[in-house]
């Protein structure tokens, strides 16, 4: 009699659970199909984003084969790791990578920490009328193309006439100088750039409770205080996100800047693998050895991003002391 129980039991809990996951599936079902709009919305950056982003991997097998256009991708011979181990053996192979790791890392190292503490500086400002002057004079430079901020940085560093040597009383041609092309991109780079990052860290500064630096100032915190104990825990997340973004092209050195800056007389300091593979690509024509070094600077690029994600990860989780 008790076994009997206990089966019809098990029985209906079975039937319950079973219930309860259709119930469950139908109601999955039902905010579908009454949200539909926002499922069809979403299904056009998904699609752009396979179309633009997913297929063309198809092409990544030129990097193995001896592409050529009469022949088509299929036709074309496979040879392995032929250009990978043609672009390792040649001699400029190692300076490349580490003028690009090198210029990436001075890059994120400089241009990183200003906007925030531009931000920060800049959130502090209690005059509205001034305030919005220094946003507009630092957001400016981010809309001047590539182009013209090139042409700017040749004409004040003109060794004759240029504004730089004016100053100086000098007549150094500074683009000639291997020694010096890393701190005219780095600087260049923060000039221009330094005001995006100003307008996404302001955002979330906007979004902080008034209240706080209220209760703050009554409790006698100082400036100093008020920014480390309230605005910097609030901008951490926003930091860490904008870190992996920059992690994420790392070894994605802005080829216009540095083909446009570049001369027979710094190479040593300004030959990057993206210039590289313009000029082996589109200049020479080598197609699948230009994929290849694309594909390898790419590889590069996910693994420095995958470290970066970790790391930051655990930086956010420990600063709790701040």
């Amino acid at each position: 009699m008790n076994k009997r129980r206990a089966a019809a039991a098990r029985g209906n809990t079975q039937r319950t659970g079973h219930m309860v996951l259709r119930a469950g599936e139908k109601s999955l079902r039902q905010r579908i199909l009454s949200n539909w709009q926002l499922y069809a919305m979403l299904a056009i950056p998904v699609l752009l984003t396979v179309i633009y982003k997913y297929i063309p991997m198809y092409g990544i097998q030129m990097a193995f084969r001896n592409y050529k256009a009469s022949r088509g991708m299929w036709g074309s011979e496979w040879v392995g790791l032929k250009w990978f181990q043609r672009f390792f053996g040649s001699p400029n192979c190692f300076r490349m990578i580490k003028n690009t790791l090198v210029l990436s890392f001075y890059s994120l190292l400089w241009s990183f920490p200003i906007p925030v503490i531009l931000a920060l500086m800049i959130n502090q400002l209690r005059f509205k009328r001034f305030k919005r002057t220094v946003q507009t004079v630092l957001y400016a430079p981010h809309f001047i193309s590539v182009m013209v901020v090139c042409g700017m940085i040749r004409i004040f560093l003109s060794p004759s006439g240029g504004l730089i040597n004016l100053l100086l009383g000098s007549s150094v041609d500074f683009l000639s100088e291997a020694s010096a092309f890393r701190t005219i991109y780095i600087a260049s780079s923060i000039w221009q750039d330094a005001g995006w990052g100003i307008i996404v860290y302001m955002a979330t500064l906007s979004s902080i409770d008034t209240s706080q630096y209220e209760a703050a100032k009554i409790d006698g915190a100082s400036m100093f205080q008020r920014i480390r104990y309230i605005d910097v825990p609030e901008l951490i997340p926003t930091v860490v996100l904008m870190l992996i973004m920059s992690a994420g092209s790392l070894m994605n050195v802005g080829f216009e800047k540095v083909w446009l800056l570049q001369t027979d007389l710094n190479k040593a300091a300004s030959d990057v693998i993206a210039v590289y593979v313009y000029q082996q690509g589109i200049e020479n024509a080598k197609y699948s050895y230009s994929t290849a070094v694309g594909l390898f600077n790419t590889v590069v690029n996910v693994i420095l991003l995958i470290a970066v994600n970790r790391i930051s990860k655990k930086i956010s989780e420990d600063v709790s002391f701040i």
